[in-house]
């Protein structure tokens, strides 16, 4: 497989990394899973612009390039020994060929400072389940739903309710220690 590598967000990048983010949601519950508008943040998307613009300008974004081409992006917080993946994906075009794994290796080192990572995704993103758990290495810690809503978002319960019905998966991953 070719390099692939980050590269800080250029902001003459951000309005295409914005709609490649938008599309690859889309794709990943659109086609992969038949679901309807029913999880839409905003018409037709699943992913508001006005949320992955929050997420860029409260985090650290980075296109993942391979051979020089845009193929994704990943958005992170760090807090501390405490990161956040905010927001990961690859393009539906090139899925399954090791790039999303790549790129998530190459944050880990980005930041050795972190302890632990956190991140979620909806139930229903099976995908994201199998590449978090059982490529990443998190673990499913919590999940978030009507009657459990995230405690940190007071927000949450009503867009459980509206976006997400069936609920989400809070994801964690303890970093090994060097001794």
């Amino acid at each position: 497989m070719s390099d692939i590598i980050l590269l800080p967000l250029e902001a003459s990048d951000r309005n295409q990394f914005i709609l490649d983010n938008q599309e690859a949601f889309n794709y990943g519950a659109l086609v992969e899973f038949g679901l309807r508008d029913d999880h839409f943040e905003e018409p037709d998307e699943i992913i508001s612009r006005e949320t992955i613009e929050k997420s860029i300008d409260g985090g650290e974004a980075y296109r993942i390039m391979q051979d020089g081409k845009p193929v994704g992006g990943v958005i992170i917080k760090v807090e501390g020994d405490r990161g956040d993946l905010d927001i990961l994906f690859v393009s539906p075009k090139v899925h399954s060929k090791g790039i999303g794994y790549t790129a998530w290796c190459a944050v880990e080192k980005l930041h050795p400072e972190v302890k632990v990572w956190e991140t979620v995704t909806p139930y229903f993103e099976k995908r994201n389940i199998h590449f978090y758990v059982n490529r990443c290495g998190f673990h499913i810690v919590e999940f978030y739903n009507s009657h459990h809503p995230d405690p940190n978002d007071p927000d949450m319960a009503e867009q459980m309710d509206e976006q997400f019905p069936e609920g989400m998966f809070r994801f964690e991953k303890v970093m090994k220690q060097d001794y």
